[in-house]
């Protein structure tokens, strides 16, 4: 696919998610690590969203950054399909880059979201399968076993190549990195669940293949010294 229609230009990244309900701490956060080599985007969550205002977030964001803002609904793309033009207006209007889009509500929903984040121009990155406990139907979830992979698809079938695959199952980056490429599509993925969750950049790092991007919350934003710690971040993902 053209670089140029990537949410994230460079390969290989590591994505701070900024899950936090302090404006003056996201942009602190932003400030410090903006310039460090590695660090792809940016990933605000429904705290910062809901308690501020996407406009008032992405303001703060950009004193200090250029890179791409990517918005985590956590999880949008669950509602009714006519919605997904209401929300990607507000994402777009709001200053925002690329959206993560969960589409468990269905096939109808999922297409018609993708097809108004396009229609926005905003990025757009699915995911379906996630990092806890008890979430599919074999291990005591409400999902079916091949919710994911169906979730997947019908992205791929509408023009979607950059998805959000589980960090902490190295296992399953690789089977969906298999499936995408299966399709004809030289996926981009994103892994949340490193470090905190258990997840090894390293190990997941192996099975996404070229093209993969680290979310990491709670390591970079627990750590004393967040700059220090980006940086420890980037070198590693590039093992």
């Amino acid at each position: 696919m053209p670089e140029n229609s990537m949410t994230i230009k460079i390969p290989r990244s590591i994505v701070p998610a900024c899950d936090m309900d302090d404006l003056k701490g996201f942009e602190k956060l932003v400030k410090k690590t903006d310039n460090v080599k590695g660090i792809g985007a940016y990933k605000v969550g429904f705290e910062l969203g809901l308690k501020y205002g996407l406009p008032k977030v992405v303001e703060a964001a950009r004193k200090h950054t250029t890179k791409p803002l990517i918005y985590d609904h956590q999880k949008a793309g669950t509602d009714v399909p006519f919605t997904g033009e209401k929300f990607a207006k507000v994402c777009k209007e709001a200053g925002i880059d690329a959206v993560i889009l969960f589409p468990q509500a269905g096939p109808a929903t999922e297409k018609e979201w993708i097809m108004a984040c396009h229609r926005a121009e905003l990025g757009v990155i699915v995911g379906g399968e996630m990092t806890h406990e008890k979430y599919l139907a074999a291990d005591g979830g409400f999902l079916q076993d091949d919710a994911p992979r169906r979730m997947y698809e019908v992205a791929a079938e509408n023009g979607v190549f950059e998805f959000v695959v589980p960090g902490n199952k190295p296992e399953k980056i690789l089977a969906y990195r298999k499936f995408f490429e299966s399709k004809g599509i030289q996926p981009v993925l994103y892994s949340p669940g490193l470090v905190a969750q258990g997840g090894s950049i390293s190990e997941s790092g192996k099975a996404a293949g070229e093209r993969w991007h680290a979310i990491v919350g709670r390591a970079l934003l627990e750590a004393k010294d967040r700059k220090k710690m980006a940086e420890e971040l980037c070198s590693e993902i590039t093992k």
